[in-house]
């Protein structure tokens, strides 16, 4: 009776080495090919490491995907960003973040971040190609710094600019 059975260590050892063949850890040549069209398509890392998986069954981490696409030689593509839509009405981007409110000859620079004390702040170009840096503090306050020393806007580039800060502070019109 004793012949009929093998020992469990036995049976334990060849059901790991089993598994362990089945087991999947890289893509073969054929399954690099296609990876690298899925790179030539513009998928990101993400959608790769996901795609892998899925369609080969070989789980990577994100960072194994990326030493493969360096292995390869791959370069990543860059989906092109869609340009912003500008405000038809007066021409003029989202002011919060830190874009630029242009027309006519002034132009007019929000920050994304503010620094302490400010509660607004930017830069401004006026038509005459000077800058000065502009804050408002926290009692409403407006501040100019920098550019050159002694230099005054003349009084329509100074009215397009209050225009314009205010139309930037406001936000977009509904």
């Amino acid at each position: 009776m004793s012949d009929e059975f093998e020992p469990v260590s036995n049976l334990n050892e060849e059901l790991e080495k089993n598994s362990a063949a089945e087991v999947q850890t890289e893509p073969n040549a054929e399954q690099k090919l296609e990876i690298s069209r899925w790179i030539a398509d513009g998928l990101g890392l993400s959608d790769v490491q996901k795609r892998i998986n899925q369609e080969f069954g070989v789980v990577m981490t994100y960072m194994d995907v990326r030493f493969l696409v360096d292995d390869l030689d791959l370069t990543l593509v860059d989906p092109e960003q869609p340009e912003p839509p500008k405000d038809k009405e007066d021409g003029n981007a989202d002011p919060l973040s830190g874009s630029e409110v242009e027309d006519g000859g002034v132009r007019l620079e929000v920050d994304g971040v503010t620094p302490p004390g400010a509660m607004a702040s930017g830069s401004v170009t006026f038509s005459d190609g000077e800058s000065k840096k502009w804050t408002i503090d926290q009692f409403g306050r407006l501040g100019m710094t920098g550019g050159t020393p002694g230099y005054k806007p003349s009084d329509e580039d100074v009215m397009e600019f209050q225009k314009k800060l205010e139309q930037s502070l406001r936000g977009p019109s509904i």
